[in-house]
């Protein structure tokens, strides 16, 4: 399994972001880099350049993009995905981060921890959309999975 060694976002035509959504970039970014599992597989007959791999993500057109370079920037792939699928889980994502980060500051902990598991529910589906949207195109595990669709959060919120 190869894996992706530089991350970019590109959010040029987004708002800037809050310092909340930053730091999450921020993290989601450090963990992706730190331990990820990610490889592009044979498609239409064609052999494609192993990794590591280089990932920008960006919003065009409507479409999350995953343009795929080799590390000495030779493309390997790109793919432009349908948002479709992801708004109402990144929405549902965003609305119980919320929740959570309000009961940190005045639930007892045994609420705090409930809410947290369904937050970490909704990122596991978010997960499963990635893997999916992604399946034929790309090979990544789970926890590559859910910090990439934390970025996709990221960029979702200025989209």
């Amino acid at each position: 399994m190869s894996k992706i060694a530089h991350i970019e976002i590109d959010d040029s035509a987004l708002p800037p972001p809050t310092p909340e959504i930053e730091q999450e970039r921020k993290v989601a970014i450090f963990d992706l880099l730190e331990d990820n599992s990610f490889n592009l597989p044979a498609r239409d007959g064609r052999e494609v350049p192993d990794g590591p791999y280089r990932l920008m993500l960006a919003i065009r057109d409507r479409r999350l993009v995953f343009d795929i370079q080799t590390e000495d920037e030779q493309q390997a792939a790109e793919f432009h995905l349908s948002l479709g699928p992801f708004r109402q889980v990144v929405k549902d994502y965003f609305q119980i981060c919320e929740s959570y980060f309000d009961a940190v500051k005045k639930l007892p902990p045994s609420q705090i921890e409930a809410i947290d598991m369904a937050r970490r529910g909704i990122h596991n589906e978010g997960a499963r959309v990635v893997q999916e949207r992604l399946e034929g195109k790309a090979e990544l595990d789970i926890d590559t999975a859910r910090r990439l669709f934390t970025l996709i959060c990221v960029l979702h919120f200025g989209g």
